[in-house]
């Protein structure tokens, strides 16, 4: 191999040279960038007069051909085909009189020294000789421009140089001239060389190859030179075209299948060299095998089975659209067992549409994903070890995923339809939105309608039916409490619908929307729309009535699967070293899997020893160094040292490396978790199968219960700690791990949790818009100091730049939900912490008017609390109305048991502070008839008698028979006046209360 300096144009000329692409070579595909990168560099070079400008290598292996010179370019072909897409610009618009210079042939020499060899024949005068895909491309842009293929990428990037030298913003010269500065290293192989070796150390600084690429040339550069061709087109151009030329992904995903291990999308390449090393399979054996798994993922990719049943074909469709690639490697699976004749069409079909619906329910309970890679990796080795054979395939595939639990479940019906009619709908992403509306309009029939194109066209939208903005006949018709029914109630799928013609709808109440001769629901042409076509108004009542329909519905279309498989051998329980909702509290450990490797152990100390010591031998140098450097990670520092004393029981790793192994199981995994990290290595790899237990206290049922209990414990505490806020007012106990308050700020949210062996503070920037996430974070993180130092400790600070959502933490370790003597504790940290957290980031993201609203909201809540003649209901209070019983009132209007009110309260009226504008405010006394008795309507109607409403009604919901008079809120918020103020409306109520209690009397 010999190396030297050159320019790129000495390196280019020469009558007698050709630069032939080899076929297995990639496709030429700089981008649009790459081009104006390095159209930038050639005007810094004029500007800035440079001498030179290093332009990276190009590697070649040299071939005499008769009276020719042909370069084989083995790296650097991006770089030599864009320069002589740039010199052929320069070359047509000097000959076309477009740009003009002093050397009147220099379109000539241009041409003749580095891009043709002008006595060749016809067929050989092109000195460049790219792939074959690219060769007709190439040729045309050296004839008439009406012939050029406008599809190829060398076509686009010639054009764009050409545009840009056609403006002159440098002399044609000049660049000229800075083409010719431009210094590469040309290397160049000698016959002994190994080219796929030398290729693969070059640091090069052209466009990097996927991992497909080399992959490409590893497996032809090894063949001798007449087989190359003949491989290439017998295997490797199909394998391109039947991924799409997405070959890095389908790689990844055969790997996964063949190896049980899922390798990162910038290892394939290392990944597949192991696997072909370690299998030593011929080549041709080899890529027979790729191609026939290329056709599987062709199918997955075009949505076409080729089975003969649409349904399957629409289902492939449908996951598509929601582009879930982690399911790939076990549906590449099932559609080989189909042509292996083991299962038939319609076992695949069913386990196409469970698999659908197994994703869409977890994503509407908002099951976390990271679980998703690890049970689809998984899942056909599963299957058929329960009894080591294919049969029953479809009901062994269905208990597997009945049987995962927490973050790998299979959400149940209750979870499923509480999840689905509490839900922003509107604030999914658009993928899901989309398919679910699809769903609806089209499950069940055969007269379809192509949602998804219309949607994608802007033909469909999707419309609220309330609208997102209150007019004052919504309001009206909304009744009294318009403003909560609207803020529950908006974005939910009871509200939501498909329509062409949203503009013409917009605003409109709901009778005009109803009716609209153009694109009204009475002759809207959509299945959905037909119902709601059929409503007189559109309210409370309506909506609730429609979100139990479109639940049902949902039981329907996304039905839970059922099974009366049951293995003869029992299997164990399993969880992750990731699952960190997993109480292991008197679980025993069977076993443990790392990397699908495993290993029968007895306790929970010799896996742990077992896996401290494998990932040492991995890298020595993790734990040395924190055995060394303990202040560099305080959490570990009591569990790791360099001295045995130093631990109370120490696990000997190597000399002066020790681990302390006297600790419980969840502390065991607690430091698991914190070396996995250390290491960069996935805690999903890392799988425990546990033992039963008569003392377990959390099966999943008990696990459900215990949350729930902990919520009704916790929820109180917290609630009342925000009561100036109002995050968690409408917050109510839940069997999850998660309760999360909001304050305004669409998709983000503070999230307390609750789990096993920790509590944490969550403040999520969960948006559906990526970039408003990342640059929310951005600003905070551009504050860290000042907020850390406000709050007084570390914060875990998580970007999470693969995700949509990033997050900021706090947690509180050692303490656990299933233990109800922690409770106190965790519920005192979770309000204070939860409140301390929005106190120290909301200043940051909430603007002005946001700021204010809340502050006066924060003011009108503490008056409450203040006042000892007054009964706040915090879980009733939000930014807009803050909401309070009186005894004196109440003595009129008592409370009805197991009679809840509109506001799902025994109380059926409530004084509600307005707080709309942030200027005035005022108190009005709201009545809700929903389940009162006839005696509490007689009563009712006297107040009605000596207080008359302007629209009273016979059939009413709401009444506001009484309101203070308006008070000013000042610009700065002072708490005194406000106080005083609000002491005056309360004196008004006394007055009002008084007067009506000795009316009632007559």
């Amino acid at each position: 191999m010999k190396g030297s300096e050159a320019k790129m144009t000495g390196f280019m000329e020469g009558a007698d040279k050709r630069f032939v692409i080899p076929v297995y070579q990639r496709k030429y595909d700089w981008k649009y960038d790459n081009c104006r990168q390095l159209y930038e560099d050639l005007k810094k070079i004029v500007f800035d007069g440079r001498s030179s400008h290093f332009f990276g290598s190009i590697v070649s292996a040299v071939v005499p051909n008769g009276s020719k010179i042909e370069y084989h370019i083995i790296d650097g072909q991006q770089r030599l085909t864009t320069i002589s897409l740039l010199l052929l610009a320069i070359r047509n618009l000097i000959a076309q009189g477009r740009v003009m210079t002093k050397n009147g042939k220099l379109d000539e020499q241009i041409s003749q020294r580095f891009l043709v060899s002008p006595w060749a024949s016809e067929d050989d005068r092109i000195k460049l000789r790219p792939v074959k895909s690219d060769r007709d491309a190439l040729v045309k842009l050296f004839g008439d421009e009406e012939d050029y293929d406008c599809s190829s990428n060398l076509t686009i990037n010639y054009q764009f140089f050409y545009e840009m030298v056609a403006k002159e913003e440098i002399p044609v010269a000049d660049l000229y001239a800075a083409i010719g500065k431009l210094e590469i290293i040309s290397i160049t192989l000698d016959q002994g060389d190994n080219a796929q070796l030398i290729f693969e150390s070059l640091n090069s600084t052209g466009l990097a190859l996927t991992e497909g690429d080399k992959i490409r040339n590893y497996v032809l550069m090894g063949l001798p030179a007449q087989n190359q061709t003949k491989y290439y087109d017998t295997y490797w151009a199909k394998i391109e075209k039947c991924t799409a030329n997405d070959v890095s992904g389908f790689v990844r995903d055969y790997l996964s299948i063949k190896q049980q291990v899922t390798p990162t999308m910038s290892n394939v390449y290392q990944s597949f060299k192991t696997y072909s090393e370690t299998a030593a399979l011929p080549v041709d054996v080899l890529l027979t095998d790729l191609l026939r798994y290329a056709r599987f993922f062709e199918k997955l990719l075009t949505c076409k089975s080729g089975l003969n049943e649409q349904r399957l074909d629409d289902c492939l469709y449908r996951l598509m659209r929601l582009e879930i690639v982690v399911t790939r490697p076990f549906l590449i699976e099932v559609l080989r067992l189909h042509q292996d004749g083991k299962l038939t069409t319609d076992d695949v079909l069913k386990i196409f549409l469970i698999t659908e619906n197994y994703l869409f329910r977890r994503n509407i309970c908002e099951v976390p994903t990271n679980a998703l890679n690890k049970i689809f990796l998984n899942l056909n080795k599963e299957i058929i070890r329960y009894d080591n054979t294919v049969d029953n395939y479809v009901s062994k595939f269905i208990y597997a995923l009945l049987s995962k639990r927490e973050s790998g479940r299979f959400p149940n019906d209750e979870e499923f339809a509480s999840a689905l009619a509490e839900k922003q709908v509107y604030q999914m992403r658009g993928k899901y939105k989309a398919y679910l509306f699809e769903r609806y309009e089209n499950y069940g029939t055969i007269e379809t309608k192509d949602v998804y194109m219309h949607l994608d066209n802007n033909v469909y939208t999707i419309e609220h039916i309330m609208p997102q903005h209150l007019t004052p006949a919504w309001t009206e018709s909304l009744g009294t409490n318009a403003a909560e029914i609207h803020e529950t109630w908006l974005h939910r799928l009871a509200n939501l619908t498909l329509t062409g013609y949203n503009p013409n709808l917009s605003n409109n109440t709901f009778v005009e929307k109803r009716d609209a001769k153009e694109g009204g629901y009475k002759v809207s042409g959509l299945k959905m729309n037909q119902k709601i076509a059929t409503k007189s108004t559109w309210g409370l009542s309506e909506l609730k009535e429609r979100n139990e329909e479109m639940v049902k519905r949902a039981m329907e279309i996304w039905a839970c699967p059922e099974t009366t498989f049951v293995p003869t051998e029992k299997e164990f329980d399993s969880c992750t070293l990731d699952d960190e909702n997993y109480d292991l509290t008197g679980r025993g450990i069977a076993r443990y899997s790392y990397l699908n490797i495993e290993q029968p152990v007895t306790s929970w100390t010799d896996m742990f020893e077992n896996v401290v010591k494998f990932l040492y031998q991995k890298d020595k140098s993790v734990l040395i160094s924190l055995a060394f450097n303990s202040k560099n990670n305080p959490e570990l520092a009591a569990y790791v040292s360099k001295d045995e004393s130093d631990l109370r029981s120490a696990l000997k790793i190597d000399d002066n490396v020790y681990v302390e192994k006297n600790t419980s199981t969840t502390m065991k995994i607690s430091i698991l978790r914190r070396i996995f990290a250390l290491y960069e290595a996935d805690p999903m790899d890392l799988v425990f199968y546990l033992k039963d237990s008569e003392s377990k206290k959390t099966s999943e049922i008990s696990r459900y219960e215990i949350r729930r209990r902990y919520w009704e414990y916790a929820l109180p505490i917290i609630q009342a700690q925000h009561a100036h806020r109002g995050t968690y007012s409408n917050c109510t106990p839940t069997t999850s791990n998660t309760e999360s308050g909001f304050f305004g700020i669409n998709g983000f949210n503070v999230s307390c949790v609750a789990n096993y062996d920790k509590a944490r503070i969550d403040f999520y920037l969960g948006s559906t818009d990526t970039k408003k996430n990342k640059d929310a974070f951005d600003l905070l993180y551009s504050h860290k100091d000042d907020i850390e130092e406000e709050l007084g400790v570390s914060l875990e600070w998580d970007r999470a730049d693969t995700y949509k959502a990033s997050s900021i933490s706090y947690a509180l370790n050692g303490v656990s939900i299933t233990n109800e003597a922690d409770w106190p504790r965790m519920a005192k940290f979770h309000a204070e912490w939860s409140d301390k957290i929005c106190e120290a980031m909301l200043p940051y993201l909430q603007d002005v008017n946001s700021m204010r609203l809340q502050n006066i909201a924060r003011a009108f809540r503490e008056w409450a609390m203040a006042r000892s003649d007054v009964d706040l209901n915090i879980a009733k209070c939000n930014r807009t109305y803050t909401r309070f019983t009186t005894p004196g009132m109440t003595a009129i209007l008592p409370d009805l048991l197991d009679a809840p009110s509109g506001w799902n309260t025994n109380n059926h009226y409530f004084y509600e502070i307005i707080n709309r504008n942030g200027k005035e405010a005022y108190i009005r006394f709201a009545i809700s008839s929903k389940n009162i008795t006839d005696e509490f309507r007689t009563i009712c109607d006297k107040i009605n008698a000596f207080n008359p409403i302007k629209m009273g009604k016979e059939e009413w919901l709401w009444r506001i028979p009484f309101k203070t008079s308006n008070i000013s809120i000042p610009e700065d918020i002072s708490q005194d006046i406000i106080f005083k103020s609000l002491d005056l409306c309360l004196d008004e109520i006394h007055v009002f209360e008084v007067d009506l209690a000795e009316k009632m009397k007559t």
